[in-house]
């Protein structure tokens, strides 16, 4: 596969590799597509996140939250079972 660089990205490259950041083009090219891949699989991750979330709002599943006091008292909700599932985590240690 031939794939032609922008001058700047070439530019880029190069000054990654007079840094000692990178041995070659080849080696900064992998890398780039390595934190490519990394990054699409957590898109991936996300929207499956967002397909159960809306999956469960369609079965009846969510909170209405209307008001400050209301997510006030679900984020101290979720703060304190939070707090009780770690002292209890910690018990078993």
């Amino acid at each position: 596969m031939e794939v032609r660089l922008s001058p700047d990205q070439e530019s880029f490259i190069r000054q990654a590799i007079d840094a000692g950041r990178f041995r070659s083009s080849e080696e900064a090219v992998r890398e780039a597509l390595l934190l490519w891949e990394e990054r699409e699989r957590r898109r991936l991750e996300i929207l499956a996140a967002v397909d159960q979330a809306e999956a469960s709002l369609a079965r009846g599943e969510g909170t209405s939250i209307s008001s400050q006091a209301e997510l006030t008292d679900f984020a101290n909700n979720i703060r304190q079972r939070g707090l009780q599932r770690l002292a209890s985590e910690q018990k078993r240690l």
